[in-house]
């Protein structure tokens, strides 16, 4: 591994280190139609119903959806961004180790 790639490694480390809480899955606007009769959401064009903030994530294998208010939504963003920054970290922290075994035992990608 190369000085730059461990230092890199280490850099990596530190800011995985400060991350904090991550919230997965999305937060979403959506306008939604009631379906009662006579509704302005049944009108033609219709007029929805919203819009309204949800937050969508997976477990086991099922969606949870919870509605979330703007200021939960302005309060808890930060825990939103810091999992796509997790993300971000992981996958160059990944494609670093890729690197640095293909360069330690002399492989070289196929073109």
């Amino acid at each position: 591994m190369s000085p730059q790639q461990q230092s890199r490694m280490r850099q990596i480390a530190r800011e995985l280190a400060q991350i904090g809480y991550a919230l997965p899955g999305s937060v979403v606007q959506r306008s939604t139609a009631c379906g009662k009769p006579g509704c302005r959401c049944q009108a033609d064009p219709p007029i929805l119903h919203g819009p309204y903030l949800s937050w969508i994530r997976k477990a086991d294998g099922k969606a949870i959806t919870r509605k979330l208010t703007p200021e939960q939504e302005q309060q808890y963003r930060s825990w939103f961004d810091n999992t796509r920054r997790l993300h971000d970290l992981v996958s160059e922290l990944q494609a670093l180790s890729v690197q640095a075994i293909e360069d330690a035992e002399g492989w070289h990608p196929r073109r």
